[in-house]
């Protein structure tokens, strides 16, 4: 194909175009390096330059006082999932508490269980979670080693729109909309999130991580799993992900430079969702959304039609209009069209015209 579809996959996703062109540029010879960006040694001058040049624009871009500390590793959430209650949970007196708001959160929750004590407080499996809890559902324990939310379900299409304030150190798993808006970090314990969803291509993960939570590291950890070698070692205990950390620190120079900074990038996010979410209630017989209208993901706007045929005929015809990769999770099915910041708002406005036109043929 020659031409660029508007990507709309979950995961790896849409990236910015100016950091895709500044790739291809500099993919074959570094400036400055005579060699490509994946052949240079991580502990050159010049890609230890780039590293911290992305450590220092996550640290502006996200308001990181001198108390956290900023890691590049690998594995994705899913070894997040196990490296968090291994290096938080264990020798703690409370458990954990989870919230489970959807599918991530129950993956995070079964490996947790593997290391120690875990409690649910909140689960909205009831209704097939399409709702956040409620003011005064969230009953945390004075004891609890951490707090575990999920703050947007790609699946589901849920998303936390707030910062939540809450008595034990809370635990974020932000792998689809970190950047998206700004925040208080003070308010998170520890903020984990792999790239590939908003940040930059897969490989990377980002963990934001409270200083003093870094005490609760045993020795006894293997290596890798302990969060307190990676610090230590300014995320070079072992060869870090070249390309992925140099591409995410092209994505937050785009943020930064072009975008204008997360208070930017929030109010194109607002207007992007809303252009879409606005179709799927002005044509409530044809587009069923899953989550509630309150807590309604600015990332990810799932939705059902009414058959299979129907689904099947607005997919096909969606590709035909370059609109990409809208089907619907496995586990739950229906549309899912990520929105996340690198897509262009002209992609959201093809979609929602798309819908609109779709729906006065077959509503």
């Amino acid at each position: 194909m020659e031409k660029r579809v508007y990507n709309f996959s979950a995961g790896p996703a849409v990236l910015p175009v100016p950091v895709l062109e500044r790739i291809r540029d500099e993919m074959l010879c570094l400036p400055g390096c005579g060699a490509s960006v994946m052949e240079i040694s991580h502990r050159s001058k010049q890609f230890m330059a780039i590293q911290e040049a992305a450590k220092q624009r996550i640290i502006r871009l996200l308001g990181i006082p001198d108390s956290y500390d900023v890691l590049f590793l690998q594995g994705g959430s899913r070894l997040q999932f196990s490296m968090i209650p291994m290096n938080l949970l264990r020798g703690q007196a409370g458990p954990a508490q989870y919230v489970l708001t959807g599918s991530w959160g129950k993956y995070a929750l079964a490996e947790a269980k593997k290391e120690g004590a875990t409690e649910v407080i909140f689960d909205a499996a009831a209704t097939n979670y399409d709702r956040l809890p409620g003011a005064g559902e969230l009953k945390v324990r004075s004891d609890a080693a951490y707090v575990h939310i999920t703050s947007n379900e790609t699946i589901q299409g849920v998303q936390f729109p707030q910062d939540l304030d809450l008595p034990a150190p809370v635990v974020c798993d932000s792998s689809s909309d970190i950047f998206y808006r700004p925040l208080d970090i003070t308010k998170y314990g520890l903020l984990y999130a792999c790239a590939q969803k908003n940040a930059g291509p897969a490989g990377v993960t980002v963990v934001v991580i409270r200083k003093d939570l870094l005490e609760r590291s045993n020795d006894q950890l293997p290596g890798y799993l302990n969060f307190k070698n990676h610090s230590k070692e300014d995320s070079m205990w072992n060869t870090p992900p070249t390309f992925a950390v140099y591409a995410l620190g092209l994505v937050t120079e785009w943020l930064e430079s072009t975008v204008g900074g997360l208070d930017a990038m929030y109010e194109i996010n607002k207007k992007k969702a809303a252009l879409v979410y606005d179709v799927v209630d002005q044509f409530p017989t044809l587009f069923t959304g899953h989550a509630k209208k309150s807590d309604r993901s600015l990332m990810n706007v799932t939705f059902k039609l009414p058959n299979d045929e129907i689904e099947s005929a607005f997919l096909k015809q969606a590709q035909s209009h370059s609109l990409d990769s809208l089907k619907g999770h496995r586990s739950v099915g229906g549309i899912r069209a990520s929105l996340y910041n690198a897509m262009p708002m002209e992609g959201a406005q093809a979609l929602a015209s798309f819908m609109s036109d779709f729906a006065k043929k077959n509503g």
